[in-house]
């Protein structure tokens, strides 16, 4: 059984929780939020494909 990469754990749940918010922020009306919480997402979902695609070219 392989071991859990619990960074790349903490990203993948960061990145949902944003999306996520996305919905609260839609539920709220607030345009601001929803772009925010959409380019947050956005940004850290990059950012962890990023370390990825590091990590599988150095090996």
């Amino acid at each position: 059984m392989k071991n859990i990469n619990f960074p790349m754990l903490l990203l993948a749940i960061l990145v949902i929780s944003l999306f996520a918010a996305v919905g609260v922020a839609i539920a709220l009306r607030n345009i601001w939020l929803i772009f925010l919480f959409i380019i947050a997402g956005s940004l850290v979902m990059g950012y962890g494909i990023s370390l990825k695609r590091k990590k599988s070219d150095s090996v």
